[in-house]
């Protein structure tokens, strides 16, 4: 099956367990032809199609409860319940139950293709390295979470970018569109649960953001409180696209699941609430794209982070830690090097395809 013939059936699917947004389906098709790194974030329906396939032996690796849809730019900031910065793992759409090797190699492979693009400046053989050394070493010590306060000084700088200016944040978030029409009542009851007070005036505007959800309805509620801004958004979930892939008959919801095992230090915001995910939005709670990244950063630090991270989340699958190390201990060096780069060289195939069917 090809790319257009994938995504065609996928749409369907998706069709099938949402209302579908087809102006921003429309965006999705558009940004997915402009490079290799945009479609690969748009695209992980494609890839779990395909990643059995090239990679047969590491889809046979121990199975955790993963990411799924892992890439450089699915990393953000929070404020915990202590009212501290926290980095990490920005997006859980995607979770399920999948090999260990998935979340490494989609990491990897995105990193490859972020150096191809321009946005990252390092050797491709380095990034792979540092990754799988930050995953080795985050499950040799069983985790810690980044916290950004007395710890961790280089990812914080990295952190506070310019996008972290309130002022440019708030100016975003009055410029949405308010919605036209009935708001789902489901929407509404999400937005209202995560408000700080009853009967809170608010207006809700539609935004559009990321792109492997874009199509799906996203909703944030504007109101004034105790003299400032705040916005709550609420996003509608799907099932995640492994699910599709295999065509499992009743898929589960992972989000939650994931983000209460994982080593963490979790946003208190961050809830399902039915088939919306409701969280709130700020200038300091929100993912952090390579393109905005200050100058002079730590690339290397940064992706061994992402390695440690990726094993934060892998830690709480438990028992299954241990396999996890032997599979790694008897797996050929470079192993994740080789493997990224098939998986980048795949997904540029891929992309070389749905470019030449758009423009045709």
């Amino acid at each position: 099956m090809n790319i257009v013939k994938s995504t065609h059936r996928f749409e369907a699917w998706l069709g099938s367990h949402t209302p579908i947004v087809k102006a921003d389906l429309r965006l999705k098709h558009q940004r997915m032809a402009e490079a290799a790194f945009p479609f690969l974030r748009a695209t992980f329906y494609r890839w779990m199609q395909i990643w059995p396939e090239v990679c047969p032996n590491l889809a046979k690796a121990p199975h955790v409860l993963g990411v799924g849809d892992l890439h450089v730019e699915n990393f953000g900031t929070w404020r915990d319940a202590e009212g501290r910065l926290v980095w990490g793992v920005n997006d859980f759409d995607e979770a399920a139950v999948l090999p260990y090797t998935n979340d490494l190699v989609r990491l990897a492979a995105s990193a490859l293709l972020a150096i191809e693009g321009g946005h990252l400046s390092l050797k491709a053989k380095d990034a792979c390295t540092v990754i799988l050394d930050g995953y080795r070493k985050s499950l040799a010590e069983h985790g810690d979470p980044f916290v950004l306060e007395e710890e961790h000084g280089w990812l914080r700088r990295i952190a506070l970018g310019e996008l972290r200016n309130p002022v440019l944040f708030w100016q975003k978030m009055e410029s949405l569109p308010r919605v036209k029409g009935e708001i789902p009542v489901s929407a509404k009851d999400a937005l209202e649960h995560l408000l700080p007070e009853r009967g809170l005036d608010y207006r809700v505007v539609s935004r559009v953001a990321g792109l492997g959800s874009l199509g799906r309805i996203r909703l944030v509620a504007l109101a004034e409180c105790n003299g400032g801004r705040i916005a709550r958004e609420a996003k509608a979930l799907v099932p995640s696209s492994v699910y599709w892939a295999h065509g499992a008959a009743q898929p589960e919801l992972m989000y939650q699941v994931i983000i209460n095992r994982a080593v963490r230090s979790p946003d208190p915001f961050v809830q399902m609430r039915g088939r919306w995910i409701v969280r709130r939005l700020s200038p300091h709670c929100c993912r952090i794209e390579l393109g905005v990244l200050p100058k002079g950063r730590e690339e290397l630090r940064l992706l061994f982070a992402m390695g440690w991270e990726t094993a934060n989340i892998h830690l709480g699958s438990g028992s299954v830690v241990k396999k996890i190390r032997q599979h790694l201990n008897l797996s050929k060096p470079g192993w994740l090097s080789v493997s990224a780069r098939i998986m980048a060289d795949a997904v540029k195939k891929d992309w070389r395809s749905w470019k030449k069917s758009a423009e045709s």
